[in-house]
């Protein structure tokens, strides 16, 4: 059987028409019947690699009996010149998160995934401390398993105050392994106490992978890299798929 927290995640790809470009990580987010796709904000448009894609595809199981069954699903990123995401802006500059939605009626009839929902979000009264174990649900460097066609999990802990916007920027900091093509992934955290209200989801999503950080001081050749992250707040999603 494939771990519920496996079907959340989504394999994207980058495309300028036909021509490939990059590989990420998405994940699915449901809310009031409306179900979005979620990844990092940078994988949509990036001016300063030159990054500009005109729509990605992400892989759809098609039967929940045959994990080996899928199909790729195309989705535009622009209508009219105008684009089809979300994104995000507070007062410390943008927000690494964008999120696009899915024509429900457009999707195999027989598609299977997992979406997390706001009930999924961390709330005040969630005691997430210092070191907790975390997860993250990813393809690096598009590497997952090719016949399941699922991701695979990184582990990381939280690696600063949860809850403090980490240098003023919405986002908090994470001590894992990671490469490219994870950014866009769910960082979640087991849930201690199941809620029926979950389903088989029993994960909190605490936040949306962007990139390493790195020392401006780290020598490449003497220092290892860091190995921190920045995850930005869930919570955004809250703001972003809102009608």
């Amino acid at each position: 059987m494939t771990d519920p927290i496996l079907l959340t995640g989504a394999r994207v790809q980058t495309f300028d028409n036909k021509r490939p470009l990059t590989n990420a990580s998405g994940f699915f987010f449901e809310r009031d019947g409306r179900l979005f796709l979620v990844t990092s904000r940078h994988v949509m448009v990036d001016e300063p690699s030159k990054h500009f894609p005109n729509r990605i595809e992400i892989e759809l199981h098609t039967d929940a009996d045959n994990m080996a069954e899928s199909t790729g699903f195309s989705i535009p990123l622009y209508r009219d010149r105008k684009s089809l995401w979300r994104q995000g802006r507070d007062a410390a500059g943008e927000i690494d998160v964008a999120v696009i939605e899915l024509e429900r009626s457009a999707l195999p009839r027989t598609t299977a995934y997992r979406a997390f929902t706001p009930g999924h979000l961390a709330g005040p009264a969630d005691r997430i401390e210092i070191g907790t174990p975390l997860l993250v649900v990813c393809f690096p460097l598009g590497f997952h398993d090719t016949l399941h066609h699922v991701s695979v999990v990184r582990h990381a802990i939280v690696a600063s105050s949860f809850g403090l916007r980490f240098g003023g920027k919405g986002y908090f900091l994470t001590d894992a392994r990671t490469h490219r093509g994870t950014s866009g992934a769910p960082v979640v955290m087991r849930v201690a106490d199941p809620d029926p209200a979950r389903g088989d989801l029993q994960w909190k999503l605490l936040g949306i992978h962007s990139a390493r950080l790195d020392a401006g001081t780290r020598d490449v050749k003497l220092d290892e890299a860091l190995g921190l992250n920045c995850a930005w707040y869930a919570d955004i999603l809250l703001t972003l798929t809102e009608r």
